[in-house]
Order: C-alpha cells, then sequence, then structure tokens
C-alpha cells in the first residue's frame, strides 16, 4: 500500500503539470538487482545452489527479477498511473549496466575509487558488506565488562606516587568478542585521569569523573586517589594483552567520551571505525580474526571456528580465569541490524572498495549543493545534511552474485589500480552489447587492451575485480542512464519524490554520484511522503494482522477510492487507512461522481453556439469564476 501512495501521489503531480500546458513525463523504473532477489533464488533453490556456477545464480535472477516487474506493471496501471509503462527504466538492462559500470571507472579516473582493509558493516548471515542505508537499529541486550590491563612501562619518574605498584588501565566494552582483536586504549586528551588505589594492591587508571561509580561497580569501598595523570604522559605506553602474549598501545583520541566506562577505550582497529581511526594515526593494523560467517579464524587461540556472538562467555571466563575481568553487567541498547535478515551485524575489517568523501571535495561540494536544492518538506534539509556531513567514505563493494560488478582492475604485484579512458570506454561497449555478465565470463586479456601495463610498477600481470557494487549506486545512477539517455528528458530533474527512508537511500546515492562526477545535485526540488499506518497508528505487519493490500482495496471499491485516499491526506506526515476511512471516502466519491452526473445531465443538449453567455453579459462571480 506504501508503493501504491507513492505511485499515486507522482500521478497526481505529472497530471496536475500536464494540465497547466506541461510536457511532464513520468518513467517508471525497477531498481532489479540485489540482495532481496539473490535471497529468494536462494530459497526457491535449496540444496541446489551448491552446484551451480555464478553465471547460473544470475541468470535465475535476473528471470526472478522480469517476473515481478510484469506483475507490477499491471498493478501500477490498474492504479491508474500514467507513465512510460512500455519503456521503462530496468537497472539490468545492458545500457543501464553499462552505464553504472562507466560512471564506476568514472570514480576511479578521477581518483576517488579506492581498495582498502577497513572496518565495515558486515552481515555473518548474508556474507557481504553493507552500506549505512542497508542497516537498522533495534534495542538489543548486550553483555558489558571491564577489563584490566597490565601496564608494562615504567611511569614512576614522572608519577613517584606510583613507584613498585602494579598499574592497570581500566576499559569498558559492550563488544567482549572484540576484545581478541584489542591493539590499543585510548584516553581522551584533555580529560582528567587519576591513579586509584584500590586498597587490595593494585593501581586503576580512570578518568577522574567516573571514579565513583567505577569503583561502586567493582565492589572497591576503600579507595583512594593517589596520582593526577595527564593522558598525554601515558601516550605511547604499552599494555598486557589479558589474553595473548602481546602489547596494547595507549593512544590519544577525541572521540574517548565520559557518558558511560571509565574515559579509557577498548581499542580494536579491525572492528570499530573510530578505532580504525586512530589506529591508523599510531600505525596500528587493521586486524580482525573473524572470518566470513562470523567465526574466529586460528588466530584467536582459544576461540577458533566460535561464532562471535556465542563466544562472548567463553571469553568472559578466559578473562576471569586470567584475573583480568573486573565486573560483568546486561545493558539495553540501539544495535545495528542487517536490513534484510534482520540479524544482528558486526563491524568487521576486510579489503573492500571506497569511494572517497574528501579527497576530491565530495563531502564540501555535496554539502554546498543541499543548498541549492528545494527540500520539501523543509527538515529533509537537515536530515541529509547531516547523513552527508557525518558519514565515513562510501563502502560500495559487496560479495554477491546478482549485481553489476566493479569493473576495474589491479596490479597483480603492487595492487595499484588501473583505469584510463581507453579501458573505460572498452568496458562500456562490451557490457552495452554483451550485459555485465561478460566481465565474470571473459579472462582479464580479453577484457583489456592489448599491451596494458602497471603505471607504477610496470607488471602486465592484472586481476579483475569480482565483487559487485552496492545496489544503491545502481539507483544512484539512474540521473545518468536515464535523464541523459532520453531526448524527452532533461538534467537535472525537476522533483525526486519517495518516502522520508530516501534520504539514506536514493536521494544520497543520487546526490554523491552527481556532484562527484557532474558537480551538481541530479535534482532541483525533492519531496518525501510518510509511511502508511493502521488507524491506530502503528506501522502495517503481517505478524499484527493490519496489512491493506491496494489490489483488495480496489476490488472491494474501485482505484478512484484508493486515489482520493492520497489526495485527500497530508503526505508530509504518516498516513493512516482503514476500512472505516475508505468507507467515509467512498461515500465522500459517490457524493462528487452523482454531482458530476447531474451537471453532465443538465448540459447534455447545451450548444455553446447557440446558448453560450458573451462575457460582457456574464454577471462579476462568473467573470471572477473564470478567472477574468
Amino acid at each position: 500500500i506504501g508503493t501504491a501512495l507513492n505511485k499515486i501521489l507522482k500521478d497526481i503531480i505529472v497530471r496536475s503539470r500536464q494540465m497547466a500546458g506541461f510536457d511532464a513525463v513520468y518513467v517508471p523504473g525497477w531498481d532489479c538487482h540485489g540482495l532481496p532477489i539473490e535471497h529468494n533464488v536462494d530459497k526457491e533453490l535449496g540444496e541446489k545452489k551448491k552446484g551451480m556456477s555464478q553465471a547460473d545464480v544470475r541468470k535465475l535472477c535476473r528471470a526472478y527479477a522480469e517476473k515481478y516487474i510484469d506483475i507490477q506493471r499491471d498493478e501500477f496501471k490498474r492504479l491508474g498511473v500514467m507513465g512510460e509503462w512500455e519503456n521503462p527504466y530496468l537497472t539490468m538492462n545492458y545500457a543501464y549496466e553499462a552505464t553504472i559500470a562507466r560512471e564506476c571507472c568514472k570514480f576511479a579516473l578521477e581518483g576517488s575509487l579506492f581498495r582498502s582493509k577497513k572496518p565495515i558493516y558486515w552481515c555473518c548471515d548474508c556474507k557481504t558488506a553493507l552500506a549505512e542505508a542497508e542497516i537498522e537499529y533495534y534495542d538489543a541486550a548486550s553483555p558489558s565488562i571491564f577489563v584490566k590491563f597490565l601496564l608494562k612501562d615504567d611511569v614512576s619518574n614522572d608519577f613517584p606516587a606510583l613507584a613498585g605498584k602494579k598499574i592497570f588501565m581500566v576499559i569498558w566494552t559492550t563488544t567482549p568478542w572484540t576484545i581478541p582483536a584489542n591493539l590499543g586504549i585510548a584516553l581522551h586528551p584533555d580529560f582528567e585521569y587519576v591513579a586509584v588505589d584500590t586498597g587490595k594492591g593494585e593501581v586503576f587508571v580512570l578518568a577522574r569523573e567516573l571514579v565513583e561509580n567505577c569503583m561502586k561497580t567493582f565492589g572497591f569501598s576503600d579507595f583512594s586517589i593517589i596520582a593526577d595523570i595527564k593522558a598525554a604522559d601515558l601516550e605511547r605506553k604499552r599494555c598486557a594483552h589479558p589474553l595473548y602474549d602481546r602489547e596494547s598501545l595507549i593512544v590519544l583520541g577525541n572521540h574517548v567520551t565520559l557518558e558511560a566506562g571509565t574515559g579509557c577505550v577498548h581499542t580494536a582497529p579491525g572492528h570499530g571505525r573510530e578505532d580504525y581511526e586512530v589506529g591508523f594515526e599510531y600505525g596500528l593494523d587493521a586486524y580482525s580474526p573473524v572470518d566470513d560467517r562470523g567465526c574466529f579464524t586460528d588466530e584467536a587461540d582459544f576461540f577458533e571456528g566460535k561464532f562471535v556472538f556465542k563466544a562472548n562467555k567463553e571469553i568472559n571466563a578466559k578473562l576471569q580465569e586470567n584475573g583480568a575481568l573486573l565486573a560483568e553487567e546486561n545493558i539495553t541498547h540501539q544495535y545495528p541490524h542487517c536490513w534484510r535478515c534482520k540479524r544482528p551485524v558486526i563491524f568487521r575489517a576486510t579489503p573492500q572498495w571506497f569511494i572517497s568523501m574528501d579527497k576530491t571535495g565530495l563531502r564540501r561540494r555535496s554539502l554546498k549543493e543541499i543548498d541549492r536544492v528545494n527540500w520539501i518538506p523543509h527538515w529533509g534539509r537537515e536530515r541529509i545534511y547531516g547523513m552527508i556531513e557525518n558519514r565515513p567514505d562510501w563502502c560500495v563493494s559487496r560479495q554477491r552474485a546478482w549485481g553489476v560488478p566493479i569493473t576495474v582492475f589491479y596490479c597483480d604485484k603492487c595492487e595499484s589500480l588501473l583505469m584510463n579512458r581507453e579501458i573505460m570506454d572498452n568496458i562500456f561497449d562490451l557490457l552495452k552489447e554483451h550485459g555485465a555478465d561478460i566481465w565474470l565470463e571473459k579472462d582479464v586479456k580479453d577484457l583489456l587492451p592489448n599491451g596494458a601495463t602497471c603505471e607504477k610498477c610496470g607488471s602486465s600481470s592484472f586481476i579483475k575485480e569480482t565483487d559487485i557494487l552496492d545496489v544503491w549506486f545502481d539507483s544512484g545512477v539512474s540521473h545518468a542512464a536515464v535523464l541523459e539517455q532520453r531526448q524527452n528528458l532533461k538534467w537535472p530533474a525537476d522533483l525526486y519524490l519517495e518516502g522520508n527512508d530516501q534520504h539514506r537511500g536514493w536521494f544520497h546515492s543520487s546526490l554523491l554520484t552527481a556532484v562527484g562526477l557532474r558537480g551538481s545535485a541530479p535534482y532541483n526540488a525533492v519531496l518525501t511522503h510518510g509511511f502508511v499506518v493502521d488507524k491506530s497508528g502503528k506501522k502495517m505487519s503481517k505478524s499484527l494482522g493490519n496489512v491493506i493490500a491496494p489490489g483488495e482495496v480496489i476490488d472491494k471499491y474501485g482505484a478512484e477510492i484508493l486515489r482520493l485516499w492520497v489526495s485527500a491526506t497530508d503526505y508530509r506526515d504518516d498516513i493512516r487507512i482503514s476500512e472505516n476511512i475508505l468507507k467515509q471516502l467512498s461515500d465522500a466519491y459517490r457524493r462528487i461522481r452523482n454531482t458530476c452526473r447531474f451537471m453532465l445531465g443538465n448540459l447534455s443538449d447545451f450548444d455553446p453556439l447557440k446558448h453560450a453567455v458573451p462575457l460582457e453579459s456574464m454577471p462579476d462571480i462568473d467573470k471572477f469564476a473564470l478567472h477574468t
């Protein structure tokens, strides 16, 4: 029903502009690639998929998409939506796939596309990286632990009161499973830290503001502060890891807060964005002993083969055994989940492809363009501005089958990216004629021009990337694949219209691709509508039994009632629908219809040549009605 709302809103706008004398065009389209379709094909195949090639899976995905395009096209026509239904855009059409590849190559040419091992959202069930737009947050219970790390370096010269004492840095984390990947402890450069004598022969380093809460949690009452410490005095000092025979480096970072914990932040550069950034500054590796399934590798030693979330208890037990676990609690907090399978995701460092937000000024230029666009409602500007302002580099690679491959090559020896205009044009021509499958079917030598060599090391041996692109990149280049390719359309679009979740989706990716490669937003205005809810304002869900299908409404009341429902509501907020609302609208519709029949009946024998009243003979009220 939400899709029906969207399509009817678009149709109302297009028809109104046509009635105003404009050549208003609506080109319907379908995003055909991506995980939802591949998941459904996987379900249908079951065990049979194990013996199938990627090419065979892609063929089934294409057939699945074609089937539902035909079904949905008929449903949209039934809603009375006017558009180029016989000539829609499909992201799996060869020409569209070629455009996707070309736009990706352009980012490579300008230096924005790069490959790096960085922590990204990873779905262990779907076994792929995820973008910010593919993350949903739900309340989840997590174990939180306080762990002590023995300070190995002697600091008695700077702090005489600590001479001869066992000193521990104390951290707090809600992800015990990341402790095996710990490489550092972060302190805030401006916070006040203190050395706390526990009265039990140990000294804990904590942020001054958090001492009382922490010591209460640890069960210590007879404690005393014996030294004030500046974070800078501990920078680059070394601690012993509580589980392994290695060191954890003390680093400084502005991401440390006093909202909870100890003021000393557990740092695993392979499992957190801020951890990675501060670790990079100090030369720490993006260490992640976790495989694609979310299970520990042999690098994690005791926990090899264990699924990370299930390993929490074992990790805590091992810390307890080693005398490093100070306290354990359970908390409920907002945790990221996969938009498709609804399972919790992890941050995991893997080699991925990214589009830089800052190397070529993409972030700065996008923020500037946001202010040029008319956002309806106005709060849409603040929402997307904040998202662009704070987002990380765009992870555009996915480890799945159904999508457009990242059509780039990198050197087998030095891993430098190989891309030039000749290669880009050749890829575009190949995909336009044969589709994206050609990339998977052909060898590197058949895809590259003869004599291609690495500009950096001179090698002639290259690897073609087999990861596919984020489907948001697919939809995000629709302005290039549709607006620029059709003579009856112009760039930029007058209006983009979708639900308000698309500030992080289509509006977002379209802005980045257009500004990145064309220097301007692909739309002059953006209109967002709310979601459809039931009579009580609850989200529609099959489990709640409150779903209303548009086909059922049309069968019972007719498409006109559904269109009247859309036109009679305030699209800016969530929109309610129920049987009672539809009945009321049906009554109103009958009055409108009967009035029209009455008027048409009165005009049945009206002849304008005989019966028309000259303008000068009309009463003033009639002249006003005619806008004269």
